[in-house]
This record gives structure tokens, sequence and C-alpha cells, in this order.
């Protein structure tokens, strides 16, 4: 299998050149330019909103290069939950909330103890709600006793919160 090859040049603007297989890869019509901001939204369109796998090339101004493969997630079809046992748990749910910021806007967030994950929003900050029943049963509660890691997959942002 032959994964396409995504080449994306970081100009000195801060704008980014995308190629798809040697094609340009322009943003929709009437959208602004791909941008370093707009990186998870670029890797989306690129892959199908992540269904296809794809070889990612960066060059950047300096002359230093990466390279990775970005890889579908796996999507799990959810057993549908008798009516009854649905309501049950929702009714007694008690949340808290991690927040972060200096994300990639649109990119996955991974949340730990891996107990959910969730997206970036457009302006690259992240929020995940916790049920604090699943956060005892993990050993953290909303007191303060343990820490969540929110980790940006594509940009590698770490931030480390105690739930509030």
């Amino acid at each position: 299998m032959v994964l396409p090859h995504v080449l994306v040049r970081v100009n000195d603007d801060g704008t980014l050149t995308v190629r798809v297989d040697g094609e340009p890869f322009e943003p929709d019509e009437f959208a602004p330019p791909w941008r370093r901001s707009t990186f998870g939204a670029l890797i989306d369109a690129v892959t199908q909103d992540r269904r296809v796998p794809v070889r990612v090339e960066v060059r950047e101004v300096d002359g230093t290069a990466f390279t990775d493969i970005i890889t579908p997630a796996k999507r799990r079809r959810p057993q549908p939950e008798p009516e009854e046992k649905r309501h049950e748990a929702t009714a007694g749910a008690s949340l808290v909330e991690v927040t972060g910021e200096g994300f990639v806007p649109g990119e996955d967030v991974a949340v730990a103890v891996i107990v959910a994950h969730t997206g970036a929003t457009p302006t690259g900050d992240a929020r995940a709600l916790l049920d604090t029943a699943h956060l005892a049963e993990v050993g953290l509660t909303s007191t303060g006793a343990g820490e969540v890691i929110l980790l940006g997959r594509v940009s590698g942002t770490q931030v480390i919160a105690r739930p509030r």
C-alpha cells in the first residue's frame, strides 16, 4: 500500500504551502490560507477526518524537517444501552472540569489517566468534563487528590491540572 504523501512548507509569513502527492492542496474557496494554527484542520481535510493514513513531511523556514505517519483512529461503534440504564447513568452524574491552552486548533487531545479524549476548539483551547464517579474509580477526586494530563496529539502540548 502506498500512503499519500503530504508535503507542508512553512513560509516566512507563517502560511503553509501544501502539496498532496505533488499536487497543490488549497484551503476551501474564500477560506484564509493554511497557517500553523490551522494544521489540525489541514490534516483532517487531507485525511478525510483521519479515515485515510498519510505520510506528512513538514519543512520549516530554517531548513529543518520532520516526517510522521498519521493513521486513522479506530472508530468503535457504540453498543446501544437499554433506555433505563442510560437515564440512570446521567441522572446522578457530577462533573469536574479540566482546561488547558496552547493546543493546535481542532487537534485530538488525550485526557489522562486515559479516561477520555476531547478535541481542541478553533482557538486552540481544550476542555474535558469528567464524571466524578469515574474519577473516584481511578483514584482521583475533585478535592485535589490526583492530577489529569491533557496531551495534544499533534502539538505535543502537555497541560497537567488538578480537577476543579
